[in-house]
């Protein structure tokens, strides 16, 4: 009555043309699946030796799941087969595989945060782990089960997060956002109940204030563009800001990531990282005069435009995003003291060059085009965030009241 627990790739493809990962658990030549969650190209499996090749970007972190996957149904399976070894493929994967009652709140985080390394998501793990070690600190323990958090907990957990941790209310939001992710998930997988969920109706909301967003006017766009008593450093942190306004507000990870092949025909061509979506813009004149000033270090077609990315691992999606990181706070350091240069009061950062495309578009573009510059899924989201920016219609509309008492 032999019985094995082997990974495998199954045949059968998802949409997106790739191939999921299982687990093979066999019984007297009859066998059942269950997929790990990960889809993989064909070509990115070893058949013979079950693992993913090398050439599939994550096949380290992945063969390491797939180990850690088969050492916990295998020895599962044992614990089964000392007890009754007279048991059907099925019944041994509904036995492996079973919902874990007694899965704590942090136990169901850690899964999380590793399928998020998995990912390499790692804005998303960093983020998340904060969050993970607020809650920790505050329940001064490890053991957290879900039916502890409720009403009263959040409540709790809030009043804590402002005093000993000054954190302002988005940040509380996001906290309780991280937390309801996780009880859905629990719910999802019957670790926890719905009568247990404490958010929504009358229990607790989770509403975020409004965020102010100002960014810079054309004036003061100019007066950028024209400093001339700026550092080596500083003529940088400028370029990479007017080259990230020039292209609608393109995001810092994606300026940074931008290689000479990627412009053709005077166009750069980039696949933006947040949600890998494929968009094409046209170089303008004063995006040209950027790039001409770091041609001088171009050695290859496929070099990056930019000097931070040129020695990182990129193999290694954690040394990118560091030094993506890293950069990014460099250039606020120096944008800061080229606002001071130039005279301008309002914060400066690299995020505030898409506000500053938002707040010169104004009124004056049609939503479909903004929507499809500021490479947003949805219409709504392109109209809330340009509504921050269109001042003309309440203008109006309160000077018409004045001008009628005076």
């Amino acid at each position: 009555m032999a019985s094995s627990v082997q990974i495998t790739l199954r045949r059968k493809p998802n949409k997106n043309g790739q191939y999921p990962l299982a687990i093979r658990i066999t019984k007297n030549r009859r066998s059942t699946y269950k997929l790990i969650g990960h889809y993989i190209d064909i070509e990115d499996w070893d058949n013979n030796n079950k693992l993913v090749r090398e050439s599939h970007p994550n096949s380290e972190k992945l063969n390491q799941l797939i180990s850690s996957k088969i050492h916990d149904a295998n020895k599962r399976l044992i614990t089964l087969q000392t007890k009754n070894d007279d048991l059907t493929a099925t019944f041994i994967k509904k036995e492996i595989y079973k919902s874990k009652k007694k899965l704590s709140f942090f136990e169901l985080a850690q899964e999380h945060l590793e399928e998020l390394e998995i990912y390499n998501k790692h804005n998303r793990l960093s983020s998340d782990t904060a969050y993970v070690n607020y809650i920790q600190r505050f329940n001064k323990s490890k053991e957290l089960s879900f039916d502890e958090i409720d009403e009263r907990f959040l409540r709790k957990l809030k009043i804590y997060l402002i005093k000993e941790h000054s954190l302002c209310l988005t940040s509380i939001m996001n906290v309780f956002v991280f937390i309801r992710l996780l009880f859905n998930k629990a719910i999802k997988d019957k670790i926890a109940k719905q009568k247990q969920y404490p958010f929504g109706g009358n229990k607790i909301k989770i509403k975020f204030p409004e965020t102010e967003k100002i960014g810079l006017n054309a004036d003061e766009i100019i007066r950028i563009e024209t400093l001339t008593n700026l550092s080596h450093s500083e003529i940088h942190a400028r370029n990479i800001w007017l080259y990230s306004f020039n292209f609608a507000g393109i995001r810092v990870s994606d300026a940074l990531r931008t290689k000479w092949s990627d412009i053709k025909d005077d166009r750069l061509y980039y696949r933006m990282g947040k949600n890998c979506k494929i968009l094409s813009l046209k170089l303008s004149d004063k995006v040209k005069n950027i790039l001409d000033y770091y041609i001088k270090d171009k050695r290859h077609v496929d070099d990056f435009i930019f000097p931070e990315l040129k020695k990182a691992n990129l193999k290694d999606s954690k040394d990118v995003f560091n030094k993506i990181k890293t950069a990014n706070k460099k250039f606020n350091y120096y944008l800061k003291s080229i606002a001071e240069k130039a005279n301008i009061n309002k914060k400066l950062t690299m995020h505030i060059a898409r506000h500053s495309f938002g707040n010169v578009a104004g009124d004056t573009i049609h939503p479909l085009m903004l929507q499809k510059l500021y490479r947003h899924s949805d219409l709504k989201t392109t109209i809330n965030y340009q509504a921050n920016f269109i001042h003309k219609p309440a203008d109006e509309a309160l000077e018409s009241v004045i001008r009628k008492v005076g």
